[in-house]
């Protein structure tokens, strides 16, 4: 709710900071005394529309702060905020702040860090709704309508279905486009996927061929030269194996006991291992092949092989991969009518679902808009509207679906017995209007989020019993959100909890200040209302029996 609004050389104020409290707040004075500059000064910290002609004679620039404890959860506010990157805490105030300089140069504040003025407005929509004779937002957008439908009516539930039917519907749908898709280019690339997926399994590579080819092919190339060393070394193997007989057989006719016992064992293991080596020796020189045809079949396998990967655009390696995904896409086409019509009845099946769940939550809304009609018109009489009517009109389209459902919903009214509903704005005169929003906001003190209400002049026209059914009602409201209204009713005066003067002083300069008034002072600003200029003990009687029927 709105805290407090310091104000700071706007028109005729200097310097004013006004408070406000829970409840309903009446502001009241004579004409001129400077309450739509209070209202024009709110609307800046809002994020309306700036002008340098509100700048105070004499000033550099003006500059206007509101401050709010925070929001509900669930408040659109937070999260335009979180989008934004504002910090906002849970339990410290929020402040909104506007400064223009007299060059009409303007910057925006949402706690002390910079923002646009359209995000200022956004935030400031969510926090206090304006009505007014001539003038109001909120309810008069038909893009609010079926939000407020629904809360009011609490389809929670209905429309969690929808939205989740919804979701699966639109997942099958993209199901079925992508298969469509992936179908249509695997056919338009039919031919070559065919050709290359046969060129392929020609070829057929392997992984890791490149490289035992690489290995082949230098053998062949060292060929020569591999078998001189392994001939050489086979050679000094062999003699090496004599020399170490002709020394066993010495130390065995030495007949020396166990003595060479270990050399003779020394002198075995190295003729075992010589023997292992020589052995190995025999398959490596029998593996050395010095046909040239051999090396001309590797070369052209691996030309081959790089060849292919080159085309393909991918690793001599990844070539076996590559076929397979070309099987595999050959496959999908052949597979894919029949793929995609499986996709086809899974999407027709959601959007079944989807259809059920819609209308489910169509009848809800038709059920719901039938007890909002009724609840309104119930508040109609008493405001001097006893002859119109409020028709809450739902639209059903199947061709237009959504996460919402399929129905656009429109509050309309007639003022007139007989006269097509329309437009709220349309229909209804200024005062009308604003006794219309009253009735339609009382009727969703419920279902509306925004915490703070501002009415102006809603008893605009009226007087006697109208003007106390008006206060009666702005009093019920209040119950449910903060509620700002600035009058010259004496009937809605009397049924504020708080009271706040707007006038005049003229001691130096004239100047536009604010008094909150209780007890004596209270009852005075009432009878003056009554009474006019002239306060009579008839016009505080009045006063005070207007008071005391409010308690």
């Amino acid at each position: 709710m709105l805290v407090s609004l310091s104000i700071r050389d706007v028109v005729l104020i200097e310097r004013l900071d006004v408070p406000f409290e829970a409840g309903l707040s009446v502001l009241t004075g004579e004409t001129g005394a400077g309450k739509s500059i209070l209202l024009d000064s709110l609307g800046l910290a809002l994020g309306a529309r700036g002008d340098a002609a509100l700048v105070r004679r004499g000033a550099e620039r003006l500059s206007v702060a509101a401050e709010f404890l925070p929001p509900r959860p669930g408040n659109p506010a937070w999260s335009l905020l979180a989008e934004a990157g504002i910090d906002a805490p849970m339990t410290d105030p929020w402040v909104l702040r506007r400064v223009i300089a007299k060059d009409g140069r303007g910057r925006a504040f949402v706690n002390d860090q910079p923002v646009a003025a359209a995000l200022l407005r956004r935030i400031g929509d969510a926090l206090v709704e304006v009505h007014g004779q001539f003038d109001t937002v909120g309810l008069l957008n038909p893009a609010t309508h079926r939000d407020l439908l629904d809360r009011f009516g609490g389809l929670t539930a209905e429309l969690d279905a929808t939205a989740r039917a919804y979701a699966a519907w639109a997942a099958a749908r993209e199901a079925v486009s992508a298969a469509e898709t992936r179908l249509a280019r695997a056919r338009a690339e039919e031919d070559f996927l065919r050709h290359a997926a046969g060129e392929l399994e020609t070829l057929a590579p392997q992984p890791g061929e490149e490289e035992s080819l690489a290995d082949r092919r230098r053998l062949l190339q060292q060929g020569g030269k591999l078998i001189e060393a392994v001939e050489t070394a086979q050679k000094e193997l062999g003699a090496t194996a004599h020399p170490l007989s002709a020394a066993a057989r010495a130390l065995e006719r030495a007949q020396a006991g166990d003595i060479f016992d270990a050399v003779l064992d020394g002198i075995e293991r190295a003729r075992i291992e010589i023997d292992e080596a020589l052995g190995q020796l025999a398959p490596i020189l029998a593996d050395i092949d010095l046909d040239p045809a051999q090396a001309d079949v590797i070369e052209e396998r691996l030309f081959a092989l790089r060849a292919a990967a080159r085309k393909h655009g991918v690793a001599v390696d990844d070539l076996a991969a590559l076929a397979a995904d070309f099987r595999e896409r050959i496959q999908a086409l052949d597979d894919g009518a029949d793929g995609l019509a499986r996709l086809a009845r899974a999407e027709a099946q959601a959007r079944q679902t989807y259809m059920e769940a819609a209308q489910t939550l169509s009848r809800a809304r038709t059920a719901a808009a039938q007890r909002l009609d009724a609840a309104v018109a119930v508040e109609l009489p008493p405001l001097k509207l006893d002859k119109a009517r409020f028709v809450t009109e739902i639209e059903t389209d199947p061709a237009q679906p959504g996460p919402g459902g399929i129905d656009a919903v429109r509050f309309v009214v007639a003022t007139n017995p007989g006269a097509a509903p329309g437009p709220l704005a349309k229909i209804a005169s200024g005062g009308e209007l604003a006794r219309f929003m009253l009735a339609l906001k009382v009727a969703l003190s419920h279902a509306d989020p925004v915490p703070t209400l501002v009415f102006d002049e809603v008893d605009a026209g009226i007087g006697g019993a109208t003007a106390a059914a008006v206060g009666d009602r702005l009093a019920r409201l209040s119950g449910e959100a903060q509620v700002l209204v600035v009058t010259h009713s004496p009937q809605v005066a009397a049924m504020g909890h708080h009271h706040l003067r707007v006038l005049k002083d003229g001691t130096d300069s004239v100047a536009t200040t604010v008094e909150v008034l209780g007890g004596t002072a209270r009852r005075e600003e009432i009878a003056r209302m009554l009474a006019g200029a002239t306060l009579t003990d008839e016009a505080r009687q009045a006063a005070d029996a207007l008071l005391e029927g409010r308690r």
